[in-house]
């Protein structure tokens, strides 16, 4: 596609990257076929290509709109798009800038505003989460519907391993996940202590919500936080940074590509994403201590659209799950997203409906006992409105899961 870009970009580093990622996209469509907001409402405008074009026209000059602004927040950024595309364009970054300019020129109502740093404000700190639930979970019963099923059921967990190991590796502990899921973690620490790996649990936000709501000096500031943290923790030995919730890992993996343009914190961007591993990395290859556990179970895997499309382990967890005795449902359109991303289902609340909805459906077709997924905001997402339970893969691989 050609491009030219207006002065005021033209040169920065983010235009030359820009213009790039725009000469790669060649019209073809093929992304709107795995776009999960365009089969859902139909219009070229909410999908990649569409959005491609809105993005080139502002970089191209043009005065942006509230509309303009509204077709851009709709898009989850899956990057469904991203596996699709023949001509490898890189959508989700196209996406970021575009959004950035757009947040700069399209002053955003006060009620957006306002939601945007309250969701900040509280899923960032965990322990403002913790206390907005304790105080909030006895309430349930006199809440609205759509409120109440926000609020994650009370998860209670198991002892924790107090064995020392030569092996250490760090653990996100994560924000949301920490208070509302704690039990991903905590399953993941007792499978790394049959690996022979003890853990060390590093606190800190990724910064994705912040980065993807268009705050993206404050998530830049918390990016850099959490990599001086990391950092401090490999140069005392650990040997990997483990990240269960497959959308912080996704985040962490786009540091190099954030900072790209600050050389300091690129090089260190950089070697904090080589230490990045996804626990199906240390778990694949010694699947054999997990032999017999799933017992035949039927379960349906979500595979988050971060796990698919950004880390691309959708497979191996499979093949983990597989391994360990499970019974895998078919799931159709396994390609499209929840509606979860994120804070997307707060901020775009109908369309996430819509899409959990669909999901739903493709998940209980096969009949499964559990679904299983890798994202704690999937994981919450769904859970508000399955028939069945719903969990992290990781606490399918406790031999004494409470699960049906």
């Amino acid at each position: 596609m050609e491009a030219h870009l207006a002065d005021f970009i033209r040169d920065t580093p983010e235009g030359r990257e820009a213009e790039a990622i725009l000469r790669a996209c060649v019209h073809c469509g093929f992304c709107t076929a795995t776009c999960p907001t365009y089969q859902l409402l139909g219009d070229e405008l909410d999908g990649p290509r569409g959005r491609i074009y809105l993005i080139k026209r502002v970089l191209e000059g043009e005065t942006p709109s509230a509309i303009t602004a509204q077709h851009l927040d709709r898009c989850p950024t899956c990057r469904a798009c991203e596996t699709t595309c023949p001509s490898g364009v890189r959508y989700a970054r196209l996406a970021d800038i575009g959004r950035a300019v757009v947040a700069r020129q399209v002053p955003r109502p006060w009620r957006a505003r306002l939601r945007g740093a309250g969701i900040r404000w509280l899923f960032t700190h965990p322990w403002r989460l913790r206390l907005m639930l304790a105080l909030l979970r006895p309430l349930r019963p006199l809440l609205p519907a759509q409120f109440a099923e926000k609020l994650p059921v009370r998860q209670h967990l198991l002892l924790q391993p107090a064995v020392h190991h030569p092996r250490q590796v760090l653990l996100l502990e994560g924000c949301v996940q920490a208070i509302a899921t704690p039990a991903t973690n905590a399953s993941l620490t007792r499978v790394l202590d049959r690996l022979g790996c003890g853990t060390e649990f590093i606190a800190g936000c990724c910064g994705a919500l912040a980065w993807h709501s268009g705050a993206q000096e404050e998530g830049q500031k918390r990016m850099r936080r959490l990599i001086t943290r990391v950092e401090g923790g490999l140069r005392a030995g650990a040997e990997a940074f483990v990240v269960s919730a497959s959308g912080c890992a996704a985040m962490i993996g786009e540091y190099p590509d954030i900072f790209r343009h600050q050389p300091v914190w690129a090089e260190r961007a950089q070697r904090m994403a080589a230490a990045l591993r996804d626990p199906s990395e240390l778990i694949a290859p010694a699947i054999e201590h997990w032999d017999g556990v799933g017992k035949a179970k039927r379960i349906a895997f979500h595979a988050p659209c971060t796990l698919q499309h950004a880390l691309h382990r959708a497979a191996a967890v499979e093949t983990i799950l597989t391994r360990a005795g499970y019974v895998l449902t078919p799931v159709p359109e396994a390609h499209l997203c929840c509606g979860s991303a994120g804070s997307y289902s707060l901020t775009q609340p109908e369309i996430a409906a819509a899409l959990r909805t669909r999901k739903l459906a493709a998940l209980a077709s096969g009949g499964p006992t559990v679904i299983a997924t890798a994202n704690v905001g999937c994981e919450l997402h769904l859970a508000a409105r399955a028939s069945v339970p719903v969990c992290h893969w990781l606490e399918l691989l406790e031999p004494a899961n409470s699960l049906p």
